[in-house]
């Protein structure tokens, strides 16, 4: 019997028995720590801000902290502000539009259900009288079976809606509890975010800390180009939305540029939300000028989306643009639209284990050399 083949074996079952323990660990501690992990989110990305504020303009450090949320929040409660009143001029001009195009909707389908569905349903019924009696109970069987499993989704369709929106209310005190806890843990964690640094580098040995240290430098440059690079792509949807729009002539371009570039971000439907009921709008309506236009605006985008995304995210991450593209569709077809997050982060992970030869030092240990 080889020994030293049992030893190795015994020491990878190990190595992968730590690894799976702490992952598991690590998901069952977050699911009770969700506020103080955003909160730790919010205190990372704001940092650069919190540390111009302290150190620049000579700033105590706590309330820099407090300065810097009141603008983040500020920002967002201006932009969303600026979007509710876009938003609701917007249905203002529906609603004195909508019911002329609902007249119209409702004589179009009048005369095509006169002209073409009427005719065509005396037609089938000739067809159907004129059939034996077998003939005649099969068809009636079956459009008795298609009617019960329509019905069925329908129900199946009113019980999830119905279900859904018992689900948000349900949870909107959970968020609000979620949102002052996390709220407050930001400003804890950002106030003493360089003390908890050191204490955590106090904890652990030095080339442990410096892997760590190294680990985070790379995820740090790589989440914030994550976030420049999502940024930059739905400004570039916005922008050419706008422009193309403006060249249709389309009222309320702005603000519907705004959501394209926001809706941009949804997994499976993105810009489509937007433009595929519009465009088959436009062709019922009659307006063949838009339906073509707004065809190939969207056709712009989404042809610049696929082929921008991967660079520029790879650019920003500092990841091969093959890799950076393996790792958005894996991730996607794992988490959905939080994989396009994760899928990233993970390749950024192992690239930087990688490069601080953790990798190399475990399979050391697991042949038993010397680290």
């Amino acid at each position: 019997m080889n020994w030293n083949y049992l030893y190795i074996t015994l020491r990878a079952l190990f190595v992968l028995l730590i690894i799976a323990a702490s992952c598991l660990a690590l998901y069952y501690v977050s699911q009770v720590t969700v506020p103080f992990i955003i909160a730790i989110i919010i205190a990372f990305l704001m940092n650069p801000l919190v540390n111009l504020l302290n150190r620049k303009f000579r700033v105590p450090r706590g309330l820099s902290v407090l300065i810097a949320l009141i603008i983040i929040f500020g920002i967002i409660a201006g932009l969303v502000t600026l979007l509710i009143v876009e938003m609701i001029a917007g249905f203002t001009y529906l609603t004195e539009v909508v019911p002329e195009k609902i007249n119209w909707f409702v004589n179009f389908f009048e005369n095509f259900f006169a002209t073409t569905i009427l005719p065509m349903y005396h037609q089938l019924m000739d067809i159907f009288n004129n059939l034996g009696a077998d003939q005649q109970n099969t068809i009636t069987q079956s459009i008795q079976k298609i009617g019960t499993n329509l019905t069925g989704v329908l129900k199946d369709l009113g019980e999830a809606i119905v279900n859904g929106l018992s689900s948000f209310i349900l949870a909107l005190p959970n968020f609000v509890t979620v949102l002052v806890f996390a709220l407050l843990g930001t400003f804890f964690i950002s106030k003493d975010w360089y003390k908890f640094g050191r204490r955590f580098k106090q904890t652990i040995p030095d080339r442990v800390s410096e892997g760590i240290g190294s680990v985070y430098s790379d995820l740090k440059k790589a989440l914030l180009g994550f976030l420049k690079a999502q940024l930059t792509l739905i400004s570039i949807t916005a922008v050419i939305s706008l422009i193309g729009l403006l060249i249709l002539r389309v009222d309320y371009a702005f603000t519907i540029a705004v959501v394209t570039g926001i809706v941009d971000l949804m997994p499976y439907l993105g810009t489509g939300a937007v433009f595929v009921p519009w465009i088959i709008y436009m062709f019922f309506t009659g307006n063949y000028y838009l339906t073509i236009g707004l065809s190939i605006l969207y056709g712009i985008i989404i042809i610049q989306r696929q082929v921008m995304e991967p660079k520029i995210i790879s650019s920003s991450i500092g990841l091969d643009p093959l890799a950076t593209l393996v790792a958005l569709f894996v991730g996607f077809q794992l988490f959905g639209f939080l994989g396009l997050i994760i899928g990233p982060v993970v390749l950024v992970i192992l690239k930087t284990l990688h490069e601080a030869n953790v990798f190399r030092d475990l399979w050391k240990y697991i042949l038993g050399k010397p680290v």
